[in-house]
């Protein structure tokens, strides 16, 4: 149910815009006036609203953040930053519990550093796309030898549990990423780790030592069909997700010999797996009739070969958006919630968990634009808090913004529309995504065309004034 923005929502966006009422800005950055003192409960959400609307988290800007007996932070996201290494050293210096950077351009090897030095709390470290912050990036650029890592890296994070490290470049080094191994080595306590979109990290022998793994996500990462990397994902237990979806980017990716057999030897050597994503691949199979690998004790059948292990104890989500030979569009498949192209709920299914797969999510934004032509989506509502999410992410990606906004104008053009647009927070979200687009590529025609009729649909002025 949708409800009205609180109160101390609408209190964060006013002092976010007007940044004096909090603070004074100083020769080396603001200050909080005299007699205030912020808890984490104000903290938070402020930078996060300040973020929202438009504030960039500059040097200045974290300076705020420098009196640790005033100001009090536990979980900290930054995005499309400037930061450098000094100004993120004021929010570090809290021991912070939780740790997100993506798009932080300026960060060096020097932030990794500070990171494990202030890393006693730390439960969770997102290091995102162009983030190079990792002593890596500083070897491959000098000339540190791989000897000098072990000493260079700090391993004082006893607490973390989830490490997101994205777009890791192929090791120089070796055709099995030593420096991964190096990296991962202390870190046993990790539950969650996300590798999507490195380069050459090679068998995987190194993840044998995390015996406490709950999540693998491999997204985007190539040649996962060499070097025994299967085989080793397949050591690890405990596993309870796994990710080892592809994009249409390199085709050959996904392609597996014997994939009836692969993954058949994946869910038979991992007995926990209960998610399981091989979009874009070929391990669904053809979905022609075989000789069955195995046996069923209640008589159940799979569609899917490599599955038929799991027909009396089916995955709880499955991934099979664009994966070969149309595998979601079969019958009989041992899974609760199934990912696909198929229909409006496996198209939701995947929006929701390709929200952070841009790469994706294009081509499902696509798939949800033609069903809201033709009108054949029931859920108008869920279309739409589906394509303000990946707008609002995705600012910077033009193809999203512009498959996002043609979707948009079928939903507000939908005969619907008047119970959506009753609600004012909502047509207020719809004019500010929409207007932030359009600001970000207004060069581009096809964004500006999609985002001009989709405002005409409302009423001018008084949806847009109010």
């Amino acid at each position: 149910e949708r409800v009205p923005e609180s109160l101390f929502c609408l209190c964060l966006k006013y002092v976010a815009r007007n940044l004096d009422t909090l603070c004074t800005e100083m020769p080396n950055g603001y200050t909080l006036h005299d007699g205030l003192a912020l808890p984490s409960e104000i903290c938070e959400p402020f930078i996060e609203t300040y973020q929202n609307n438009g504030g960039e988290i500059f040097d200045h800007f974290a300076h705020l953040f420098k009196d640790v007996t005033k100001t009090n932070l536990r979980s900290v996201h930054i995005s499309n930053s400037s930061i450098t290494d000094n100004g993120l050293e004021y929010l570090l210096c809290h021991d912070l519990y939780e740790l997100t950077l993506t798009n932080c351009q300026n960060l060096t090897h020097k932030t990794y550093m500070n990171i494990f030095k202030h890393a006693s709390n730390l439960r969770s470290l997102t290091i995102g796309p162009n983030v190079q912050i990792t002593p890596y990036n500083k070897l491959s650029n000098s000339s540190l030898s791989l000897d000098d890592l072990p000493s260079r890296i700090y391993k004082k994070a006893p607490n973390l549990r989830h490490f997101v490290l994205r777009a890791i470049a192929e090791s120089p080094f070796s055709t099995d990423n030593i420096f991964l191994g190096v990296m991962l080595d202390k870190l046993v306590q990790l539950r969650v780790l996300d590798l999507s979109y490195c380069l050459g990290v090679g068998s995987l022998r190194y993840l044998c030592k995390l015996t406490n793994l709950h999540t693998l996500i491999l997204f985007d990462v190539p040649h996962l069909q060499n070097n025994d990397a299967i085989l080793n994902i397949c050591s690890l237990q405990t596993l309870v997700v796994l990710d080892i979806s592809q994009t249409e980017t390199f085709p050959e990716q996904g392609i597996y010999k014997d994939e009836n057999k692969i993954l058949a030897l994946i869910v038979k050597c991992l007995p926990n797996l209960m998610s399981l994503d091989i979009s874009g691949t070929n391990l669904a199979g053809k979905g022609t009739a075989e000789h069955s690998m195995c046996e069923s004790l209640s008589g159940r059948k799979s569609d899917i070969p490599g599955l038929e292990y799991r027909v009396d104890n089916p995955l709880e989500f499955l991934g099979l958006y664009h994966t070969q030979h149309n595998a979601c569009r079969r019958h009989d498949i041992p899974a609760k919630i199934i990912s696909g192209d198929a229909n409006e709920e496996q198209i939701f299914n995947a929006a929701a968990s390709c929200m952070d797969k841009p790469k994706l999510l294009q081509n499902i934004l696509n798939d949800l634009y033609h069903l809201l032509r033709y009108d054949q989506c029931t859920q108008i509502d869920q279309a739409l808090d589906i394509v303000l999410e990946a707008l609002t992410r995705y600012v910077k990606e033009k193809l999203i913004q512009i498959s996002g906004s043609a979707t948009l104008f079928y939903i507000v053009k939908n005969k619907d529309r008047p119970l959506l647009l009753n609600d004012i927070t909502v047509k207020r979200r719809i004019i500010t995504t929409l207007l932030t687009g359009m600001d970000y590529h207004n060069y581009d025609e096809t964004m500006m065309r999609n985002g001009c009729l989709t405002l005409c649909q409302l009423r001018i002025p008084q949806d847009v004034v109010n």
